[in-house]
């Protein structure tokens, strides 16, 4: 949702661009959905401001560095691997969890 409300709503693709997400919310099914718990959240806050310091993020790349480490501490809470192209955060944050479970991968051209 943070997704929705930091698009421009003049912009001309910004309609389309919500109608696509809401599409794909009412898409999940709630067997599927997984919320974090306080601990998680907790955890994720603290893992997060270390990948930032470590990888020097400026304000615009925190939020999604927390988003990343709630991702990966939840994945690791429920026994799921997190499939991502990320591989220079999720590289570091296995480094620093090593018991994480990650399958990187890079875009060929």
């Amino acid at each position: 949702m943070h997704t929705v409300s930091v698009l421009d709503p003049r912009h001309r693709g910004t309609k389309k661009a919500v109608q696509q997400i809401g599409i794909l919310i009412n898409c999940m099914q709630p067997h599927r959905t997984y919320a974090p718990d306080t601990y998680v959240l907790g955890r994720a806050a603290l893992l997060s401001g270390i990948l930032c310091r470590l990888q020097g993020y400026e304000k615009d790349a925190r939020l999604r560095a927390l988003q990343d480490c709630i991702l990966f501490l939840q994945a690791q809470k429920l026994g799921f691997t997190v499939l991502t192209g990320n591989v220079s955060d999720f590289d570091y944050l296995l480094q620093l969890i090593p018991t994480g479970r990650v399958l990187l991968y890079r875009a060929t051209r």
